[in-house]
C-alpha cells in the first residue's frame, strides 16, 4: 500500500531518533519513496549519513544551503504525508505557537500534505498542563496525533511518553491514508479462527485453527476500502488495524448469532472459520472427574453458518466459504459450493504440507459459481489473502 508514495520524515531531538532509523528502512522496504528533514539537535541523536544511505536522498537539516533558501517549499509541497517522529517537547511548543527558527518548521508551516505527529519526551513532561495544551492546539489545527506509548523510558522511568513504535507508525499511516477505494462504501463480515465446544467449564471440543488465514483476509478487505467486521474464535491473533471491528466469540452458536445479524446489511461475507461441525449435546456446570474407565459424550451438529447465510443472501450479497478436504477435494468443494448457495468457495487441502493450520503459508483453488476457477500455488497467507480479495473484487463488479 506505500509503494509509490511520497513520504517525508521529520526528526527533532529526542532519543527516541534511534527508532526513526528503523522507519525510514521500513518505508522504503515497502517501497515508498522517503526523504528526511531534521532538527540540528536531532543530528546528536540520529546520523544524517545513515538516514541518507537508508532513504537514497540527501538528509536536509539546514534552512539555507549555499543559495538555496527554497528547500522548505519544495519539500512541503512534495509529500504526501509530512510524519514528525519523534516530535520533542521543544519542537512540539514551537509549532503549536508558529515559531519557525529552524528548516523542520520552515516545511510545517510550508507543508500542503497532511502533517501526522509521534511524540516522544519522558512522562512529567508528557503530562504537563503546558505540553497537553499545545498538543490539543496541534490537534485542532488539523495535524493527526499517534498516541504515545506506555514502557521504559530514557530516564529509566516507567510510563507514558514513549515514541510509537516503527511497525505501528507504518501501520498508522497505511490505514489513514493509503487505503485502497477499490470497496469503498461496501461492508465486509469475515469469519476466523477456531470454535470451542464446551464439555465442561475446563474442557472442549475444537482444531488447530490459528485463524491466521482469516485475519489476513479481513485485513487486505480493510486495505482495499472495506468496512470490515472481523468475527474471530479463540485466537492469538491480532488485527494490525484499529478500523477493524473485532467481534471475539468462543462458540459455533456465537459465531452463527453475529454472522446471521451482521450478514443483513454486508456486501460481502467470507467464512472462513474452522466451526466445529459438532458439540456436546449438552455440557457439565461442574467439572468431570476422571472416575470411569470408559466415557461417552453425546454430540448434535452445530448450526451452519454459511448454509444459513446461503438461504439469507439477497441480490448484490457476495458469499464465500471455505473447505477444507483430503480426498477428492474439487469434487467435495463444488458438491458445498452448490449446496450452500455460494457465490465461491476456497478449497484448502490438507494433502499440501505448506498449506493448512498454524504455517504462514497456503495454497488454495478457488472456485466460482459461474465456472471459474483460480489457483494459487503456494503463498504467504498474506498474499493468498490478496489473491481471494482480487477474485471477490473482480466478481463482485462483474
Amino acid at each position: 500500500m506505500l509503494k509509490g508514495k511520497k513520504i517525508l520524515v521529520g526528526i527533532t531531538g529526542s532519543i527516541a531518533a534511534y527508532k526513526t532509523i528503523t522507519l525510514v528502512r521500513l518505508l522504503i522496504k515497502a517501497g515508498a519513496e522517503v526523504k528526511v528533514v531534521m532538527t540540528n539537535a536531532a543530528k546528536e541523536f540520529a546520523s544524517p549519513v545513515v538516514l541518507s544511505t537508508l532513504s537514497k536522498n540527501k538528509v536536509t537539516y539546514d534552512l539555507v544551503e549555499g543559495d538555496d533558501w527554497s528547500n522548505h517549499v519544495m519539500l512541503g509541497r512534495w509529500a504526501d504525508v509530512f510524519v514528525i517522529a519523534p516530535l520533542s517537547c521543544n519542537t512540539m511548543a514551537k509549532m503549536a505557537n508558529g515559531l519557525c527558527d529552524n528548516v523542520l518548521l520552515a516545511v510545517y508551516l510550508s507543508a500542503t500534505c497532511p502533517v501526522v505527529i509521534a511524540p516522544a519526551m519522558d512522562e512529567d513532561m508528557w503530562h504537563h498542563p503546558s505540553t497537553q495544551r499545545n498538543l490539543e492546539q496541534l490537534v485542532k489545527d488539523g495535524n493527526h496525533l499517534i498516541k504515545v506509548g506506555n514502557g521504559e523510558l530514557a530516564s529509566g522511568l516507567f510510563g507514558e511518553g514513549r515514541m510509537a513504535e516503527p511497525e505501528e507508525i507504518c501501520q498508522y499511516l497505511i490505514e489513514h491514508f493509503f487505503r485502497s477505494s477499490e470497496l469503498k462504501g461496501k461492508k465486509a463480515i469475515v469469519t476466523a479462527g477456531p470454535t470451542y465446544e464446551a464439555i465442561d467449564p475446563v474442557r472442549f471440543i475444537g482444531n488447530h485453527s490459528s485463524g491466521k488465514m482469516g485475519f489476513a483476509i479481513a485485513e487486505e478487505l480493510y486495505l482495499r476500502g472495506a468496512d470490515v467486521v472481523l468475527i474471530t474464535g479463540p485466537t492469538h491473533q491480532k488485527t494490525n488495524y484499529n478500523g477493524i471491528q473485532v467481534r471475539a466469540v468462543v462458540s459455533g452458536d456465537q459465531m452463527y448469532d453475529i454472522a446471521t445479524r451482521e450478514f443483513n446489511d454486508a456486501d460481502i461475507a467470507v467464512m472462513s472459520a474452522a466451526v466445529a461441525d459438532y458439540k456436546p449435546i449438552s455440557a457439565a456446570t461442574d467439572k468431570i472427574k476422571k472416575k470411569l474407565d470408559e466415557w461417552e459424550i453425546t454430540l448434535i451438529k452445530n448450526k451452519d453458518i454459511l448454509l444459513q447465510l446461503g438461504k439469507d443472501k439477497k441480490k448484490g450479497q457476495f458469499l464465500v466459504g471455505f473447505a477444507l478436504e483430503t480426498n477428492n477435494e474439487k469434487e467435495n468443494a463444488l458438491i458445498k459450493l452448490q449446496s450452500k448457495n455460494a457465490d465461491a468457495i476456497v478449497l484448502n487441502s490438507l494433502n499440501d504440507k505448506d498449506a493448512g493450520f498454524s504455517i504462514d503459508t497456503n495454497a488454495v483453488t478457488i472456485f466460482h459459481s459461474n465456472g471459474a476457477e483460480v489457483t494459487t500455488g503456494v503463498k504467504s497467507k498474506k498474499e493468498v489473502a490478496t489473491d481471494i480479495v482480487s477474485f471477490i473484487i473482480k466478481h463482485l463488479h462483474a
